[in-house]
């Protein structure tokens, strides 16, 4: 694994985009994996392993087609009629995603701050539009630099509850809902595609932006490898402390704020910060597959999409995680398998162009 300053900036990247409102707030790490007890380590391991190993050839294949979106990429995997196929139910489920967190930042907002849930989302949706009008390598720094803040949140969280938490290890299994390792396994398979999915438009993006093909595979791979980590402790901190948080839409600032209001405050503010990344990233990868970037259609684009994505967040954000992610989760999981055949193919074949 090479990693200079390009490669770590792509990795930090990519978590930032696959981090999510979900994520952050740990509502879909509980319901994907903290309600299914210790089994559920078996599913962060595959979810870390799909989000490196994918990830890293996904990377590569961007810089390799140096593709600006994922169309060239899916056609490649798929063929150009079933890739179209793939091309609309992502389009269609990223934009479900990206709705849902900005539904997740209102709830942020008016849970820590009080500000009123529609307000919440509108401020999210101006900051994203704004930040739309700027150049790509504007867009990727800024979808990277939240990352390390976010990872010293979550070991702190992890780190206290370690030591203070209710529920031990031996005693997860016992408190939380549905322990099961049929659960455990098939959540970490889904969860993976549906966190592999988040990324894959933007990781596309930067890969064909990358200067070579080892240093956008070694920054993806960089990532997933992050990733795994932080999915660990949050699942680890959100079991130890299952019976405070079963019932929060964000968990995770529960366990905040019960170490201290100053971290509830700090881990808001760099929750609303990830979910800006996350929506960011989809928000341009889905205007970049459609128009130009920067041309005048990009800027109608963006317009309209922003104002769309609002009116539809009204839906609210646990229902639609809920109801939208595990479709999202087996969309991912047809692209990662269209990743590994192409992949096991030209390693038949002993090409080594592209990945």
């Amino acid at each position: 694994m090479t990693l200079n300053k390009e490669a770590i900036k792509i990795g930090f990247a990519y978590v930032g985009v696959v981090v999510g409102a979900g994520f952050s707030t740990g509502q879909e790490v509980k319901q994907f994996f903290a309600d299914y007890g210790l089994w559920s380590y078996i599913g962060v391991i595959i979810s870390g392993l799909i989000l490196s190993f994918i990830g890293r050839q996904v990377a590569k294949i961007g810089t390799g087609l140096d593709a600006d979106n994922h169309q060239s990429t899916l056609e490649y995997l798929f063929g150009k009629a079933f890739g179209r196929i793939i091309d609309y139910l992502l389009i269609i489920c990223l934009l479900g995603i990206s709705i849902t967190m900005i539904a997740g930042a209102g709830s942020t907002f008016k849970e820590s701050y009080g500000v009123p849930t529609w307000l919440g989302a509108l401020i999210m949706c101006i900051l994203i539009f704004v930040t739309l009008l700027m150049n790509f390598n504007k867009i990727v720094r800024a979808l990277g630099f939240v990352t390390p803040f976010l990872i010293i949140m979550v070991v702190l969280i992890a780190a206290v509850f370690l030591f203070k938490g209710q529920v031990s290890l031996p005693e997860v299994n016992s408190t939380v809902k549905h322990p099961s390792i049929f659960k455990g396994i098939l959540n970490g398979f889904v969860y993976g595609g549906l966190a592999f999915s988040v990324g894959f438009t933007t990781l596309i993006a930067i890969g064909g932006d990358a200067s070579r093909r080892r240093i956008s595979g070694s920054g993806a791979l960089f990532g997933g490898i992050i990733y795994t980590i932080l999915l660990a402790l949050i699942n680890f901190a959100l079991q130890s402390e299952y019976p405070s948080i079963k019932s929060s839409s964000i968990p995770t600032l529960t366990l905040a704020d019960s170490i201290h209001p100053i971290v509830s405050t700090v881990l808001s503010i760099i929750m609303l910060l990830v979910m800006y990344n996350t929506i960011l990233g989809l928000s341009y990868s889905i205007a970049a597959r459609f128009t130009k970037p920067y041309s005048k259609k990009y800027y109608i684009f963006i317009t309209v999409l922003m104002l769309l994505s609002y009116g539809l967040s009204f839906f609210g954000f646990e229902d639609l995680i809920k109801v939208l992610y595990p479709t999202m989760g087996w969309i991912g999981l047809i692209v990662i398998v269209g990743v590994l055949v192409k992949y096991f193919m030209r390693k038949k074949e002993n090409k080594k162009f592209i990945a």
